[in-house]
């Protein structure tokens, strides 16, 4: 294959769908969620617009499907150009001594273990030109978003240690910021707030990739 491969953690809906999208045109998308159906209808979308893509149901905690994900990688492609990672747990929102320890977990698993895990199996696939990047959204230290912006911190300090690390020889690591969207995600935070005022994910995405300016 000489179309360029990237990689999607989080693709089923909301932003990583509308990246997967948005790339879809001049990168085959490797697209990665738990959820087979929004992954489906995802490929139907990119397929209709005369793109292509290969699915892959996956949970991110999942130790032992990323490891094979990432030797299927390999061996097929031997590399990747993009990873994006978009992948996130929206835990419940509740004060910070009222955090239950299954939410906690939970949140750590997703939002900062596998991170750190994918970043490990993923690195050696893009080598010195491959670009990976992080999406912050900057909650820690809100009241009642104590776990999701204890661990999405978590992850995004995991992301600025391996761009600093990696800033003279690669990966290109890049920590963008995206505009409030009206996703699923959003809308366990602030339920009932007026979608119509927030960017569209199709809009963010076209936004955010103009900002990586992918190789």
């Amino acid at each position: 294959m000489t179309q360029k491969l990237a990689l999607i953690t989080g693709a089923s809906r909301g932003l990583g769908a509308a990246l997967a999208e948005a790339l879809a045109p001049t990168h085959h998308i490797l697209a990665v969620a738990r959820t087979t159906g929004a992954l489906e209808e995802l490929d139907d979308r990119i397929q209709a617009a005369g793109g292509s893509a290969t699915l892959a149901p996956m949970d991110i905690t999942d130790t032992g499907a990323m490891a094979t994900l990432c030797r299927g990688i390999h061996d097929r492609w031997g590399q990747l150009d993009v990873w994006l990672h978009s992948a996130i747990h929206p835990v419940p929102l509740s004060p910070a001594n009222f955090v239950a320890g299954k939410d906690w977990d939970k949140s750590l698993a997703v939002n900062a273990s596998a991170a750190a895990l994918l970043m490990s199996y993923v690195a050696p696939l893009l080598g010195q030109n491959g670009q990976a990047a992080f999406f912050d959204d900057p909650r820690a230290g809100q009241k009642f978003f104590g776990t999701y912006g204890a661990t999405k911190a978590a992850q995004i300090a995991l992301a600025r240690s391996w761009q600093a690390e990696t800033e003279k020889t690669g990966p290109r690591v890049s920590i963008l910021t995206p505009q409030p969207m009206p996703t699923a995600l959003r809308s366990r935070f602030f339920p009932g707030e007026d979608r119509s005022v927030l960017a569209s994910p199709a809009d963010e995405a076209k936004r955010l990739l103009a900002e990586l300016q992918l190789r």
